[in-house]
C-alpha cells in the first residue's frame, strides 16, 4: 500500500510527480504492483531500489513533489523515528506514474446504497463474522473506525482486543468491500460505509 499527503495528489494525476522515497525496514511494493490511492485512483509502480540518503539528488527532490533537496530531507527526518536523518542511512526509492481511476474508489465515495447492495454487503459481513475464530468483528470494527476517524491502527487495535497486523488485515476487507477508506494515518469510514452502516442500524432496531 501506498498513502500520500493531499499536497502530492495533484502532481501524481498530472505527472509532475513520479517519485516517493520511504522509510521501510523492508518493501511494502513491488515493481508493477498496481496500488489504490484515495482519492485518485491508482498508482503504478515502474521500479523499486534501495538507494542511500546521500545519493539523492535535486532532481529526485522535484520528482517527488518537493521544491528541493533540503526540503525533501526536512521532510524524511520529520517522519523518521530517529526524528534525523544522515547521508549513512538509505531508504527506498520507488519511481511510479499514475494508472488512471478506480472503480472500488468511486464505489466508496458514492452515498447511494440499494436494497440489492445492502443486502449483498450484509452477507458479506455476516460470513466474515461467521468464519472468523475469535467471533463477530466487522460492525465492531466499523463502529471503532466512525468513532475514532484517523486514529492509528496501533491504537485502535487495542480497543477491539486485537493484535494491530490482524486488525489491519481486517480492516483491508472492509476496504474492499468499499466501507472504509485509508489514509496516511488511521481510517475513515467511507460514504458507502456511513450509507451502509445508517441503513444497517435502521433495520436492526425495527427487528
Amino acid at each position: 500500500m501506498l498513502l500520500f499527503q493531499k499536497r502530492f495528489q495533484a502532481g501524481i494525476v498530472d505527472g509532475s510527480v513520479t517519485t516517493t522515497l520511504r522509510q521501510w525496514e523492508k518493501s511494502r511494493v513491488k515493481p508493477g504492483g498496481r496500488y489504490r490511492v484515495h482519492p485518485i485512483g491508482v498508482i503504478v509502480v515502474d521500479s523499486v531500489e534501495r538507494v542511500s540518503i546521500a545519493s539523492i539528488t535535486e532532481q529526485d527532490a522535484v520528482r517527488s513533489g518537493f521544491t528541493a533537496k533540503s526540503e525533501l530531507l526536512e521532510y524524511l527526518g520529520r517522519y523518521s523515528e530517529s526524528s534525523s536523518v544522515t547521508p549513512e542511512g538509505e531508504v527506498w526509492r520507488i519511481d511510479f506514474h499514475h494508472g488512471g481511476e478506480d472503480d472500488r474508489i468511486e464505489a466508496a465515495l458514492d452515498r447511494s446504497i440499494s436494497d440489492e447492495l445492502y443486502v449483498e454487503l450484509r452477507r458479506k459481513l455476516e460470513g466474515y463474522d461467521k468464519r472468523s475464530a475469535s467471533g463477530a468483528w466487522t460492525r465492531r470494527t466499523l463502529k471503532i473506525i466512525e468513532t475514532n476517524p484517523r486514529i492509528a491502527a496501533s491504537k485502535l487495535a487495542p480497543k477491539l482486543r486485537m493484535e494491530t497486523l490482524p486488525f489491519k488485515a481486517k480492516v483491508v476487507k472492509l476496504k474492499k468491500l468499499g466501507l472504509t477508506m485509508s489514509f496516511e494515518v488511521g481510517y475513515e469510514v467511507s460514504p458507502r460505509g456511513q450509507a451502509f452502516i445508517k441503513r444497517d442500524r435502521s433495520s436492526r432496531k425495527s427487528l
